[in-house]
């Protein structure tokens, strides 16, 4: 298999959208034949970090690279940022405004779950500009 890399705008606001890109990831790697832990991990994974950029940063961008070793996902937002990356790791913590949470989104799980579900997790933020998160999910 050869390297494969993906592009996914994500739309900001648009809960009925989200997931678009992490959907799209999981039917290739099905095709590709990859085992099923694998699919679900980077598929939890993506999904809630698709999730946290419609309601934290308006939307952001989707980049996974599919090798034979890894796969690599990077997400990243032009968003407020996140002002204590140690607390928003902590479950149940959350800044979700009440219209979100009553979606029955925002129950403070995101970044833990990324982090869960990923080999490896690196989180670049900086107020007012954005946030970046590098997911790797090693194959072998």
């Amino acid at each position: 298999m050869n390297s494969v890399k993906l592009h996914y705008d994500v739309p900001g606001d648009d809960f009925t959208r989200a997931g678009e890109a992490s959907g799209c990831v999981k039917k290739m790697l099905k095709e590709i034949g990859l085992e099923p832990d694998i699919i679900r991990n980077v598929s939890i994974a993506m999904y809630e970090a698709e999730i946290n950029m419609v309601i934290h940063a308006g939307g952001g961008r989707a980049d996974v690279e599919i090798t034979p070793d890894y796969i690599e996902v990077i997400l990243s937002d032009d968003g407020p940022g996140i002002k204590d990356v140690e607390l928003a790791m902590q479950e149940g913590y959350s800044t979700a405004p009440d219209n979100v949470r009553s979606l029955g989104f925002g129950a403070g799980m995101g970044l833990p779950n990324i982090k869960k579900y990923s080999d490896e997790m690196k989180i670049d933020t900086e107020i007012n500009v954005g946030t970046t998160i590098t997911l790797k999910f090693y194959l072998h």
